[in-house]
């Protein structure tokens, strides 16, 4: 099974890791010992904006452990379609969100989060929260 990660269990699995908590981000990596984790070009974006991530170091080795799901034109058109929808709705997401479930539906992936508001409101996308 391959799940998407985006970037708030990121952040919250390297919190947790360096607290030495057991979190719920490190609760759900042991419960899904056999998944295939993956981030998005956009997560990899994201996490290089953050402090935590600073140097590039750091970031690098924050990211290493994922593969990272890159850039394609499909993305971009269901990104568009995406957008067109909920902005229909009245119930637009942030653009990096979008992004993110603009690429799991693409690639036919949930997305594993704690922005379960904001990713459930995109149709045809299967979130698990963490």
């Amino acid at each position: 099974m391959e799940l998407i990660l985006d970037t708030s269990f990121v952040v919250a699995a390297e919190r947790e890791g360096k607290g030495g908590e057991d979190g719920p981000a490190r609760r759900f990596l042991a419960k899904h010992l056999e998944a295939h984790f993956s981030i998005t070009f956009t997560v990899l974006g994201e996490l290089a904006c953050g402090r935590s991530a600073s140097p590039r170091q750091t970031w690098e080795q924050l990211t290493r452990p994922f593969s990272v799901i890159s850039w394609t034109r499909e993305v971009s058109w269901q990104y568009g379609e995406i957008y067109r929808v909920l902005r229909e709705r009245g119930e637009l997401i942030g653009a990096n969100d979008l992004w993110i479930a603009a690429t799991a539906i693409t690639h036919g992936l949930p997305v594993v989060t704690g922005n379960l508001n904001e990713f459930r409101r995109v149709k045809n996308l299967e979130v698990v929260s963490f």
